[in-house]
């Protein structure tokens, strides 16, 4: 079987998290935020975070960062592995983190989600984690500086409404 790079696992969890209901959604995004999240996902004032792992060393690395240590300083209220089938357990989870599998066209599965009893994606029930708010705010602000500094900040005044 042809092994799903990371680029596309990050893809494939920017896509899950917009097409679950985040409003919007940044890959990747590098900042002054301490962490760069693989994908991280916005909707109602709060966050999701997906963590790609495309092999199990990967995965067993992520332990030691600092903002998994501590989880206060990670971002994300949900937080999510997502890999290919069998990289990573249920049993194998810290507590709290949901896990969704993948396959190499992109084909997802809800494994474990700790914020739902339903297996029907719905992720926005209860929550978990105390988050690094500021984190996350640095990385909006990043983001909107850098509109602003292409000069695109102002389009965000030209939408009289929109639908979905």
């Amino acid at each position: 079987m042809k092994q799903i790079k990371h680029f596309q696992l990050v893809d494939i969890g920017y896509r899950w998290l917009l097409k679950h209901g985040c409003a919007f959604a940044f890959m990747e995004l590098v900042t002054q935020a301490k962490e760069t999240p693989d994908v991280i996902g916005f909707k109602n004032g709060t966050s999701y975070l997906i963590e790609c792992k495309t092999s199990r060393s990967d995965f067993l690395a992520d332990k030691k960062k600092p903002f998994r240590k501590m989880t206060s300083k990670g971002m994300g209220r949900f937080r999510f592995f997502l890999s290919p089938k069998d990289i990573i357990k249920v049993e194998d989870l810290p507590k709290g983190w949901g896990l969704i599998w993948t396959d190499t066209k992109g084909k997802t599965e809800i494994i474990h989600n700790p914020y739902c009893k339903s297996k029907n994606g719905n992720i926005y029930k209860g929550g978990f984690y105390k988050r690094n708010k500021d984190g996350e705010n640095r990385m909006m602000m990043s983001a909107l500086r850098r509109l602003q500094i292409l000069g695109l900040v102002d389009r965000i005044y030209e939408v009289k409404s929109y639908r979905r």
